[in-house]
């Protein structure tokens, strides 16, 4: 067999596939250990990437390892097809690359070069590039609680204030030096949290963004207090982030993920938003891997609009999405249960998780790209809802919406906030009060009202709306989302008692004759009252 690999131990080097720039032969394995001194990294750059491709790299690929070990969370990254790997810095002084390819298909193979390079002044463990798991820690850690900034290189990853989330030391100035993968892809930067000192002009403590790798760039923005700052795109394969702190009053610091446009990356934590593909409604670039993942408090489940969709076409010889595709899983990762995997052009209905988070990924190949596809969702908040023949009960877990005040949760009008009991919201009201009507549906008498959440911050209304039904002579109780990211996709509502187990069809938007229930009430007592009298009249004949 072809003979490769092997252990290299220069301060700096060069290394390639079998037979570069020839294909490289079938069936054949190599791993090339590199070894530098103690106390250094490995800074590993390839000049020439192309193996044959598949989408999960199943066929011919190569592997970054930090450390010698195959250990699964020392993998940095698993790479095929034409696009070459970022460039690596390890977090120690080891870094191991293994080759492999099968018995079909060859090509060029790789050429790569590495050089030793420092760790001093990196808080590398602040740092967790999406392509691979958590870095494990070496085993002679050193202190690094007070340090911050560093040089950062690659398709994504995620930057955090010093000690994040506790509160960040006084007299602090952090500098974040990003580079893209690309040579002139723009960068992302997406801030998930975010809670720094609050000032006019944010003179005291603040982060502030520049368009390059210096501060002479002309600056994207300059942000302080509890607002997160908005999602800033660089027009350049180069970003600094600059963090400063005064001498007194801190808070939380920040957390914030990037991405260029080899990946994308995107953690979503709102009630609710959207999103779309990258360069939505242009052609997305191919050869991505993105992920958007929706992480909401406990209870909460998520609600996902397909706005609009076009991605490139089924398979003709499958019928599946085997080339461009767009996948949702229940969960925070793609182990979770597959709720949905879609191609083409289609027109798609919502889809609801079972749990508080979900994934959507979008795989795209080296070929054919379309205009992508544009997303939102909403959170729908855990609630019980029961009635009798005569009241609606309503309780919301308090931690479910432990930002709001009580009065910003109430049925029908305001006058009608919920109340706070042992953790509950709790809204316990009868049918003849806060704006309840009685409607008949489907030949059925219930008693409607509308329950609101109000989310509002700011300048920027976000109310919620549940019509919540109940059926009086069944005390069967319902609630439905008729308000949330986009009412007018909203027609096609759901019952969120049943959701678990099916999707909600489509409202029902004939005409509905309405009435106040205060008549019901009135002509009810009415009729109570005659029933008194003759009672009385019949009595005194008797006697």
């Amino acid at each position: 067999g072809i003979k490769c690999g092997g252990v290299l131990s220069a301060p700096s080097g060069n290394f390639s596939s079998p037979n570069f720039p020839g294909l490289y032969p079938y069936e054949t394995e190599c791993t090339w250990l590199i070894v530098v001194a103690e106390g250094s990294s490995v800074l590993l750059s390839f000049s020439h990437f192309e193996l044959e491709y598949h989408a999960a790299c199943a066929y011919d690929y190569l592997q970054v390892y930090n450390g010698a070990s195959r250990d699964r969370g020392n993998l940095l990254g698993t790479f095929c097809g034409r696009s070459p790997p970022p460039p690596f810095s390890s977090a120690w002084h080891v870094m191991a690359v293994i080759f492999r390819s099968d018995r079909h298909v060859a090509k060029r193979g790789f050429a790569a070069a590495y050089r030793k390079g420092t760790r001093e002044g990196w808080w590398w463990w602040s740092i967790h590039p999406s392509i691979h798991p958590p870095l494990h820690c070496p085993h002679h850690p050193f202190l690094l609680a007070d340090a911050c900034g560093g040089q950062l290189t690659g398709l994504s990853g995620e930057i955090t204030s010093p000690r994040y989330p506790e509160s960040y030391p006084n007299d602090a100035e952090c500098h974040w030096s990003i580079r893209g993968a690309g040579s002139s892809s723009p960068l992302t930067l997406v801030f998930v949290d975010f809670q720094v000192e609050g000032s006019q002009g944010c003179s005291f403590d603040y982060v502030a963004l520049f368009d390059g790798p210096t501060a002479t760039a002309p600056r994207l923005g300059r942000y302080c207090g509890s607002a997160r700052p908005p999602r800033t795109v660089s027009s350049t394969p180069h970003l600094l982030i600059l963090f400063k702190s005064d001498f007194n009053i801190g808070g939380r610091g920040f957390k914030a993920h990037f991405y260029s446009a080899g990946e994308c990356q995107e953690v979503f934590t709102a009630v609710k938003g959207n999103f779309s593909s990258p360069r939505y409604p242009n052609f997305y670039p191919n050869n991505l891997k993105c992920q958007w993942s929706i992480q909401l408090p406990p209870g909460y489940r998520i609600k996902v609009f397909f706005l609009d969709m076009e991605l490139e076409g089924r398979s003709s010889l499958t019928g599946s999405c085997d080339y461009d595709h767009l996948a949702a899983f229940d969960g925070g990762t793609e182990n979770g249960s597959l709720l949905g995997r879609w191609c083409g052009r289609e027109s798609l209905a919502p889809i609801t998780s079972r749990s508080n988070q979900l994934l959507l990924v979008l795989h795209t190949d080296r070929n054919t790209a379309k205009r992508g596809f544009s997303v939102a969702y909403v959170g729908v908040v855990p609630m019980n809802v029961s009635c009798t023949r005569t009241d609606f009960h309503i309780q919301i877990p308090v931690q479910s919406l432990a930002q709001l005040e009580r009065n910003r949760i109430y049925l029908g009008s305001p006058s009608c906030v919920a109340q706070v009991v042992s953790g509950i919201f709790k809204i316990h009201t009868r049918f003849d009060t806060c704006s309840t009507e009685s409607q008949k549906r489907n030949n059925t008498s219930v008693i409607v009202s509308t329950l609101y959440i109000d989310f509002s911050a700011g300048d920027q209304e976000d109310i919620h709306q549940y019509e919540v039904q109940c059926e009086p002579k069944r005390k069967e109780a319902s609630v439905t989302l008729i308000a949330g990211p986009d009412p007018s996709r909203l027609n096609q509502a759901e019952n969120l008692v049943d959701a678990q187990q099916q999707e909600g069809g489509a409202a029902d938007t004939r005409e509905i004759k309405s009435q106040d229930t205060s008549d019901i009430v009135f002509i009810s007592i009415c009729i109570l009252a005659g029933l008194l009298m003759v009672v009385a009249v019949v009595g005194l004949v008797l006697l």
